[in-house]
């Protein structure tokens, strides 16, 4: 397809599909997305126990939204950076070092909104 052009574009349902069929490539293929959506299942479930607030549930979405996101994009960049070169080089190497970094920072982050959000939850802080 030429940039800019709508010849040949995909429709709006099947980009969906397309989106759809990387998300579970990703899925089959990459341990650590399988790791997360793992902890994010585990997170709802615990936020169903606890009975979380709105809020609550609202940064609890939206952490997992965001690692997953990052997740995908990082294993998006490996791909091209694969695509590119299958030898050792410094700056594949710091591409993908920096993106897993992402991956790794967001998902701090994540862990320590959800401290706070389930000790908030347990009563543990106000």
């Amino acid at each position: 397809m030429i940039p800019g052009s709508n010849k040949d574009h995909p429709s709006f349902i099947r980009s969906f599909g397309y989106a759809l069929e990387g998300f579970v490539t990703a899925v089959r293929t990459e341990r650590n997305i399988k790791v997360m959506l793992a902890l994010g299942i585990a997170a709802v479930v615990v936020g169903c126990v606890l009975k979380i607030d709105l809020l609550s549930w609202c940064l609890v979405a939206l952490c997992f939204g965001l690692v997953i996101f990052a997740e995908l994009v990082n294993t998006a960049i490996e791909a091209i950076v694969d695509l590119a070169t299958q030898e050792y080089h410094p700056l594949a190497k710091r591409a993908k070092d920096i993106a897993a970094a992402s991956v790794y920072t967001l998902s701090i982050t994540a862990a320590i909104v959800g401290i706070i959000v389930f000790a908030r939850a347990l009563g543990l802080i106000a």
